[in-house]
């Protein structure tokens, strides 16, 4: 019983926004608005400290499957978003969803955070998709909420005011390549697969992956993509324009992720308030006629006109110098 309680609000939370709890053999569900720290994610990680984890962890005994890394010296304002679920390459689950979730959700108001990279742990893979062994279990009733929460997860993921990079050094497939989807952009090895399957599973992308993709790479080719369930290579992913970058795989697998780091970098010095401007107005424009479009953009430069770091930005020109914003 205990057992099954603990699943039902493991599927309650990741789509609720709350967390399970286990005290006495009871479970509870708790909001987000505790403040219980989260052990560091298992493996070698250069330069990692627990102390830099800002997740916050249910005492269910529930692995630790996504943390979090903060960057910092030269590298301050970039975070790294670590999937870590080894035993089920990065599978899906309740858990694995469920502390994504809280993770993203912190990430949406902290300030600090200029840059989010997506990554894996998990050697030779980004993300493989739903979690099978669980959904098998799961009725239609139940299997159609997850899918809702999850759908949720990955708007919530592309709502996060900062830029996001998806950093694919090995497979991104079904709901794994729908949360890359839901970044900003996108980084591959080019010996990553990537693809939305589930046509061959006998379902349809359910998690973004439907309008994502058509939007990426445009209608026709996305149909023939998800009508055939058939997987890219990376190289082929940048030729289609679904990912941004490609590049060879190194001896530590981690290519993708370094090229990621390297754009992330390349990001970090610009106005953070000016880049958060941005990517709102294009996220919004993109959706509407243009004349809407010009609207919103109008309303997001009128944001930025009474910052200091426009000002900033204006006298740095002038004087001749590198500009140094604050992000006020």
């Amino acid at each position: 019983m205990t057992t099954l309680l603990r699943r039902l609000s493991g599927s309650m939370c990741s789509l609720l926004g709350c967390r399970a709890v286990t005290h006495n053999r009871t479970s509870y569900l708790i909001p987000r608005d505790g403040a219980w720290l989260l052990p560091a994610c298992s493996g070698s990680l250069t330069g990692y400290s627990r102390a830099q984890s800002r997740w916050q962890h249910t005492e269910t005994g529930d692995p630790v499957e996504v943390d979090l890394k903060r960057l910092e010296g030269k590298d301050d304002g970039i975070v790294e978003v670590l999937m870590c679920r080894h035993k089920a390459r990065n599978a899906l689950g309740h858990v694995f969803v469920s502390q994504m979730r809280e993770l993203v959700s912190t990430l949406s108001n902290d300030s600090a955070v200029r840059v989010v990279v997506f990554r894996s742990l998990v050697p030779g893979v980004f993300c493989a998709g739903a979690d099978l062994k669980e959904r098998a279990l799961m009725n239609n009733s139940e299997s159609d909420l997850f899918v809702h929460g999850l759908r949720s997860l990955m708007t919530q993921i592309a709502s996060l005011p900062t830029p996001t990079i998806a950093a694919m050094d090995g497979a991104a497939l079904g709901g794994g390549l729908e949360l890359a989807l839901a970044c900003d952009l996108r980084t591959a090895a080019r010996s990553a697969q990537m693809g939305l399957i589930e046509t061959t599973r006998g379902l349809l992308p359910g998690a973004g992956g439907s309008q994502r993709l058509p939007r990426m790479v445009g209608l026709a080719l996305a149909k023939e993509l998800i009508f055939t369930g058939k997987r890219v290579g990376g190289q082929t992913a940048l030729e289609i324009g679904l990912v941004n970058r490609a590049v060879d795989q190194n001896q530590t697998g981690d290519a993708a992720y370094r090229e990621a780091l390297s754009l992330a970098r390349e990001i970090l010095p610009q106005a953070p308030i000016a880049v958060r401007m941005a990517k709102e107005a294009m996220n919004k424009g993109v959706e509407v006629d243009i004349s809407s479009a010009m609207a919103i953009e109008r309303m997001c430069y009128a944001r930025v006109i009474p910052t200091r770091d426009r000002q900033e930005g204006m006298a740095a020109f002038i004087e001749k110098r590198a500009p140094q914003y604050t992000g006020e």
